[in-house]
């Protein structure tokens, strides 16, 4: 009898084992693959150094060419400007994360236009605006250096320029900024490479210079 009883569990378990063996395996590393794979395409973020919205952290998408201005530097930009920008008057001509348009906005700027040509960062940017409550911003889809020849001379206090570090936009961007900031008006500039005898003349004459790892940060004004 219990031979037999010794049998059938045998069986029994052989046929457990197959039924184990024809499951697929799941280890924990092919377990977390997948969130590795989703944490490697997924949203970055970008954090307001001051103001209103002082560390407010807003989602942005990971995308290649887009280069949130660093921390260090959006610090170092409004530490040269004052901190306080109440009342200004500003556009950021190539807005991409908003990062330099919304930390104006935090500050105080009476009027922020934030301009970007993709339609996907400008739907991110309407859900930051929507959340901030930013009454003072106002979005535009379309060519940056197009929306600084629109403005009427002399009409902004504060020229945002980020361009994509590729593109042929410097120039042009720098020449449109030029017209429409007012005379005791700032434009800022980020490049891959330092801007100065080129400066004087598309008009501008270099304030402040600081170099962080490939980023050079440049504050101008009218010479």
């Amino acid at each position: 009898m219990s031979s037999r009883l010794s049998m059938a569990k045998v069986q029994a378990a052989l046929r457990k084992g197959v039924a184990s063996a024809a499951a697929p395996v799941r280890s924990a590393a092919s377990a977390a693959a997948p969130v590795r794979a989703q944490g490697a395409q997924g949203a970055g973020e970008i954090r307001i150094i001051g103001g209103q919205w002082k560390r407010t952290r807003l989602p942005v998408p990971q995308r290649p060419g887009l280069r949130p201005t660093p921390d260090r530097v959006r610090e170092t930009l409004f530490n040269w400007l004052g901190q306080d920008v109440t009342g200004w008057r500003c556009l950021d001509a190539f807005a991409g994360t908003g990062a330099l348009g919304l930390e104006a906005a935090s500050r105080g700027a009476a009027s922020v236009l934030l301009v970007e040509q993709d339609g996907e960062l400008l739907a991110r940017l309407q859900q930051h605006v929507l959340r901030l409550q930013a009454t003072s911003v106002q979005l535009r889809r379309g060519d940056g250096v197009a929306a600084l020849r629109q403005c009427a001379p002399a009409s902004l206090d504060l020229v945002l320029l980020d361009p994509p570090f590729d593109s042929a936009l410097f120039q042009p961007a720098l020449q449109a900024a030029a017209q429409a900031v007012g005379p005791q008006g700032w434009v800022y500039l980020e490049a891959p490479q330092a801007w100065d005898a080129a400066l004087a003349p598309l008009g501008l004459a270099l304030h402040r210079h600081l170099r962080a790892g490939a980023v050079h940060a440049h504050l101008l004004r009218q010479a």
